[in-house]
């Protein structure tokens, strides 16, 4: 049973979060994280909720974190709403909210960052150099500061995911890792805080991103031995047509290496893509 705070918890402070999971842990209870960049939504609160299933006490913590945004990207705009997330939080039974300043996590002489090797050489990382060093970076310094028996994220990512499991397995960081399956509107959109960049046609377009990635998956499930590049051709060509929507990439790797697949794999393959409605940049994948 999660220990709920109520009102909840509001800490900035990397001391006090350190003490107060320092705390926690002196009672013999197990913590949990989810780490966030704010503007909480349905997929937010479904993590919260798993992390509350398996731990006694839940932090959420929210950090835009400047390190993974890239020049030209959205650091600025990047929706934030924080009287709202803590409502969600406390509704899905988090009872801390970590929310640190950014001169206390990226002071301006920080000079060491993870590097993630050659796993950020592909999908998202070859179009977004820095971000996931970025990513990396932060999430350990996070794992640090609230000391968690257990994180959670969301498959959504799944490149950054992982990422992070191999980075807290090869530097030995002790937590376990888990992710939750992508959470989706009834049409199919993946629940992301940029939908609430779309405009109402790039909102009608954007579901078509999960359903060519299905087609593909079942065509090469049904076939796999085919080539899967004239497939992907011809899904980018059907969803650039669509209003407002231009495909960056939709590629094909193995699920633990991301290393590019011709063909499938069944068992192990990761069908990914990132797709631009208007201005904003959505991911998307499936994993058969």
């Amino acid at each position: 049973m999660v220990e709920s705070l109520k009102p909840i918890k509001i800490v900035n402070s990397l001391a006090e979060m350190t003490e107060t999971s320092s705390s926690v842990r002196g009672r013999g209870q197990k913590i949990g994280l989810v780490p966030t960049m704010g503007y909480l939504h349905a997929g937010h609160q479904a993590l919260i909720e798993e992390a509350a299933r398996v731990c006694d006490f839940v932090i959420v913590s929210i950090f835009v974190n400047p390190l993974q945004f890239g020049p030209g990207e959205d650091l600025e705009r990047y929706p934030r709403n924080i009287e709202r997330d803590m409502e969600i939080a406390r509704q899905a039974g988090a009872g801390l909210l970590f929310v640190p300043a950014a001169a206390d996590i990226t002071p301006l002489d920080l000079m060491f960052s993870v590097d993630p090797g050659p796993l950020k050489d592909v999908l998202c990382g070859q179009y977004r150099p820095g971000h996931f060093e970025g990513v990396c970076t932060i999430v350990l310094k996070l794992l640090h500061v609230t000391r968690p028996d257990f994180a959670i994220f969301g498959w959504k990512d799944a490149q950054q995911f992982v990422i992070l499991r191999k980075m807290v397995q090869d530097l030995n960081v002790p937590v376990e890792l888990a992710a939750l399956e992508t959470i989706r509107e009834p049409d199919g959109l993946a629940l992301s805080s940029r939908n609430a960049y779309l405009n109402e046609d790039e909102r009608g377009a954007a579901p078509a991103i999960s359903r060519e990635l299905a087609a593909i998956r079942d065509a090469l499930l049904a076939n796999p031995e085919q080539p899967v590049l004239p497939i992907i051709e011809q899904a980018k060509d059907d969803l650039n047509t669509l209003p407002g929507l231009r495909v960056q990439y939709i590629e094909l790797t193995t699920l633990n290496t991301l290393r590019p697949l011709a063909v499938a794999e069944p068992g192990n393959s990761l069908l990914a893509a990132a797709v631009f409605a208007g201005s904003a940049r959505l991911i998307d994948n499936v994993r058969f």
